[in-house]
């Protein structure tokens, strides 16, 4: 079970990390807007930088001393335009980091922000559901099953830093609202796994803004608590295929749960989330 290690908040400016993915943007309703080489994946882009923007806004009018670190975190991470994000933020790009999607992440931040964030693998509504790749089809941490969402917060608690504001579609929000305590905004309903009910962006964005604002109100007051997993942390990752599993083996420690998952039990949060996005994201079958 989660440790409950209420946040400290931050009088006067706060320190906010971004995490931005792609799935759950409003106004993306199929895979291939996802993708570079996908019709409308320039409309994508955009769609995922105005968000950006928006919540980046909400922050500064309510705190402009605020500082901001946003990390790309979908597919090659290279995907918000970054010569058109508000110029007072820092913008981390590129894929080949050893943390992902918390990439920057440290205990001297204050609060977390997903946006754009889908379910984890297997959700059976979740539009564009998966959790790291195609490969994996359940993550479990300390018997905790958690997707991209549930590993970041389970990182970041580890550090004393709860998420703040959790955005994505419908699916996303209820895995996130059930799972941590922080606020959620719904950007589209999830319709099918490969399809999903849009509304306007400028509606989107009312509701990021919104949302933005009541996660900092929160955040001031002291009224988040992270996600700390405690240590150590073990790690059950079931893949698709024996022959993944087969694969991993071969690192010192592993152990075969059963022909399809494995096990390792990390020092800590840290250790565990290198581990884990190097067995998804650069152990290719």
């Amino acid at each position: 079970a989660a440790s409950a290690v209420p946040s400290a908040g931050q009088e006067g400016s706060p320190k906010i990390f971004i995490s931005v993915d792609m799935e759950g943007i409003g106004g993306i309703g199929t895979g291939a807007m996802t993708s570079s080489s996908g019709k409308d994946y320039a409309t994508g882009r955009r769609l995922l930088t105005d968000e950006v923007n928006t919540v980046v806004d909400a922050i500064f009018a309510h705190s402009p001393g605020a500082e901001i670190l946003v990390n790309d975190s979908h597919g090659d991470h290279q995907n918000a335009l970054h010569t058109q994000l508000d110029p007072r933020v820092t913008y981390i790009q590129g894929s080949i980091k050893p943390l992902g999607m918390v990439q920057g992440l440290d205990a001297s931040f204050d609060g977390v922000v997903f946006i754009g964030y889908h379910a984890m693998a297997g959700d059976p509504d979740g539009f564009l559901a998966h959790t790291g790749s195609g490969s994996v089809k359940g993550l479990w941490l300390n018997d905790v099953e958690v997707g991209e969402g549930g590993m970041n917060a389970v990182f970041a608690g580890s550090h004393g830093v709860p998420v703040s504001l959790a955005a994505g579609d419908s699916a996303a929000t209820a895995e996130l609202g059930d799972l941590l305590d922080t606020e959620t905004v719904t950007t589209k309903t999830a319709e099918t796994p490969a399809s999903a009910r849009l509304i306007h962006p400028d509606r989107v964005h009312a509701l990021l803004a919104d949302g933005t604002g009541r996660a900092l109100d929160r955040l001031a007051a002291g009224g988040f608590t992270p996600l700390d997993l405690g240590e150590p942390v073990r790690i059950r990752m079931r893949f698709a295929s024996t022959t993944h599993v087969d694969i991993l083996m071969s690192i010192p420690g592993m152990s075969k749960v059963d022909g399809f998952t494995v096990a390792y039990t990390a020092e800590n949060a840290d250790q565990a989330y290198r581990l884990i996005r190097l067995m998804y994201r650069f152990v290719q079958v």
